[in-house]
């Protein structure tokens, strides 16, 4: 049997029903993982290990009745751990999204996701470190410091979920919530080596995710395959009268834990050539086309298809996303939220907190935005990049009446050294050039590994289906996942 901390969430549910181990002991198994190699990953920005023992201890008690009397009800997710990003809330424990401007803040209440995974039972070992309010695409944004990629600690783990995929990878959580803006999901599951969903804008509620882009952000599940990310998602999915954004539609009964349709016959696989752009590291394209293959010896049909808007989204988006970060982060002035610079000028209480808190990345993106949304230049920019949006949709429309998913790298590269883009924005920004349409679509797209390049980096691949396509998502991925390995490799720490 493997080690308590490598467990699948599926075989830890099993084992901790069948009492092979207690929730205090694979709880305690994570921090002390946790101890040992924190200090060389920077996964987590806080730690709660006593409100976890607490949560584990409960958790044993509820299953000490349960197996007295079966009829005592017990939660689906009873005493299983799970590590949170921290842009999400949760009551008592501080959220400071990876800034110093909320470095001192702690929510009196949950986020509607971490809710529904607290009332199935869930233990919350801590908050992960991100990108300062989600933006970036490395975790070096940070103001609590990088994080670093299980699989070599000189390189970046991706971002803004930097944290969490990390985590995860390095078996320091089973599973971890994060965020996804342009791919903050699913490019650090590809770079970490884990399997990452995005799910539709909308499928699951934003109350309590300290905004970033308001019209983009998703909360995701990340996790060693996609049994795990499925399982989460189905729990942390749908509506919510607390979120005027949350799609108030019924989420389709599936199941992974116990069958697969073991035969992709009939599913008709969509390629873009737009996504395999000049200067991708051909290994990345390797292996995405050998998994095309594999796909199509499962049965799967895989056919060409254009998404001729592709190359507007990264533009798009970087005038999109700034501006509803301009709008979002305004809040944080030193007056209402957060910590206060003195001063006896109110502007300069203003200046000096927004200059001092705020890291560079972050005011780079809020002075775009803040351009963007300008009198004189909204149409010109901001209005003008919304029309754009509506094409690059429409492309997605389009291609989902002949396909049934859409197949693609998830980025150009395997994980950069740590310290590589960060005097290049521009660089940095071309990392999301392939997750980034997804997002400005609002369509599901699922992360998961097919490879690795010549020094052991991960490669990951994406699916992108169709507005609320999870479950033909997480079936086609998870056929696919019984036929490979890939998904089943460590990093040696």
């Amino acid at each position: 049997m493997p080690k308590l901390v490598e467990l699948t969430l599926s075989q830890i549910i099993a084992g901790l029903q069948k009492g092979d181990f207690s929730s205090s002991e694979l709880t305690q198994a994570f921090l002390a993982r946790i101890d040992r190699l924190e200090s060389q990953l920077h996964a987590y920005i806080t730690l709660t290990p006593d409100l976890a023992l607490a949560q584990a201890e409960h958790a044993d008690q509820q299953f000490a009745a349960w197996r007295v009397d079966s009829n005592v009800p017990l939660p689906p997710l009873s005493g299983v751990p799970i590590a949170v990003k921290d842009v999400l809330c949760v009551a008592g424990v501080r959220c400071t999204c990876g800034s110093k401007i909320l470095e001192d803040f702690v929510p009196p209440y949950n986020a509607t996701s971490v809710e529904r995974l607290l009332e199935s039972g869930m233990v919350i070992l801590g908050k992960t470190n991100t990108d300062e309010f989600a933006m970036g695409s490395s975790t070096e944004n940070s103001a609590f410091g990088t994080t670093h990629n299980p699989w070599d600690i000189r390189r970046v783990p991706g971002g803004s979920s930097g944290g969490s995929a990390a985590a995860v990878a390095a078996c320091l959580a089973p599973v971890a919530l994060g965020t996804d803006t342009g791919g903050s999901v699913r490019q650090p599951a590809s770079f970490c080596g884990v399997t990452g969903i995005k799910p539709t804008y909308g499928r699951v509620s934003r109350y309590g995710l300290i905004a970033f882009g308001s019209s983009l952000d998703v909360v995701g599940v990340l996790g060693h395959d996609v049994v795990d990310a499925a399982y989460i998602y189905k729990l942390i999915a749908g509506h919510d009268q607390l979120d005027s954004t949350s799609a108030d539609r019924p989420i389709p009964d599936f199941e992974l834990l116990d069958s697969s349709r073991g035969s992709l016959s009939g599913f008709r696989i969509g390629v873009p050539d737009e996504y395999f752009i000049p200067g991708m590291q051909p290994e990345v394209e390797t292996a995405v086309r050998e998994a095309l293959r594999e796909f199509e010896n499962l049965g799967a049909e895989v056919m060409p298809v254009s998404l001729s808007h592709t190359e507007h989204a990264l533009p798009v988006y970087y005038l999109i996303a700034p501006a509803e970060a301009s709008a979002n982060l305004a809040r944080y002035d030193g007056i209402r939220y957060g910590p206060r610079v003195q001063s006896d000028r109110m502007w300069d209480i203003y200046s000096r907190t927004r200059g001092d808190k705020f890291g560079s990345e972050v005011k780079r993106r809020i002075m775009l935005g803040t351009y963007a949304l300008s009198t004189g230049y909204y149409d010109a920019y901001y209005g003008q990049a919304q029309k754009v949006r509506t094409l690059i949709k429409n492309d997605f429309d389009q291609a989902f009446e002949n396909v049934d998913l859409i197949a693609a790298p998830v980025t150009p590269t395997t994980a950069f050294f740590i310290g590589e883009h960060l005097d290049d924005p521009l660089a940095m920004y071309l990392e999301d050039a392939l997750t980034i349409p997804a997002s400005l679509a609002g369509v599901p797209a699922i992360s998961f590994p097919v490879g690795f390049d010549k020094q052991g980096l991960p490669i990951g691949m994406q699916l992108m289906g169709p507005q609320f396509g999870e479950e033909i998502l997480f079936q086609t991925t998870h056929t696919f996942q019984l036929a490979t390995n890939w998904h089943l490799s460590k990093p040696k720490l």
